[in-house]
């Protein structure tokens, strides 16, 4: 009995070691910001998204692929620099997490990307794009799906003729100079 005790014991304070560890996930932290009015929050299903004409078996194969959007953004306006600045430095920290393995870096003018992935090279679950603005805000984009492959997702972007959804509206011109 008393070995029991000790292995129950055991198992109890390693486990909390673990969940004291994991620190904060990208998940919890949409969650936790939702409910904030600095913050816009969408859901948005993969079939919003309408192809050109014509494409071909991988394209498909790749919208296929996607399930949804999971979108936060931060909308900076003046009278929320600090808390804008802790935001920031909250979601960095997030996505410093190994298991975030990084795409790309992109700074085009005043905006800068920063797309990450979860799962393996050839068959990602999860897409994440960060994009930045220290005058507007910054938008988290989590693009959810199964087995995707990073090429053909590629590809799909040069091919989507439109984006059917009234919910993107609320985030045009989250970058634009003078909002």
């Amino acid at each position: 009995m008393k070995i029991i005790t000790k292995i129950v014991t055991f198992v109890s304070i390693a486990a909390l070691f673990v969940s004291c560890a994991s620190g904060p996930s990208l998940q919890k932290y949409y969650i936790d910001s939702q409910e904030n009015k600095n913050f816009i929050s969408l859901d948005v299903p993969a079939s919003v998204l309408k192809l050109k004409e014509n494409v071909t078996a991988e394209e498909k194969e790749a919208l296929n692929s996607l399930k949804k959007f999971n979108i936060l953004a931060f909308k900076k306006d003046g009278s929320n620099d600090a808390e804008f600045v802790a935001e920031k430095q909250k979601v960095k920290t997030i996505l410093k997490n190994p298991k975030f393995k990084e795409l790309m870096r992109i700074k085009d003018k005043e905006i800068n990307f920063v797309l990450k992935y979860e799962g393996e090279d050839d068959s990602i679950d999860e897409v994440i794009v960060y994009a930045s603005n220290k005058e507007q805000g910054f938008a988290l984009v989590r693009v959810l799906g199964e087995n995707m492959n990073p090429a053909n997702i590629m590809k799909l972007a040069n091919n989507i003729s439109s984006v059917d959804s009234e919910g993107f509206k609320q985030l045009e011109g989250l970058f634009k100079k003078g909002n």
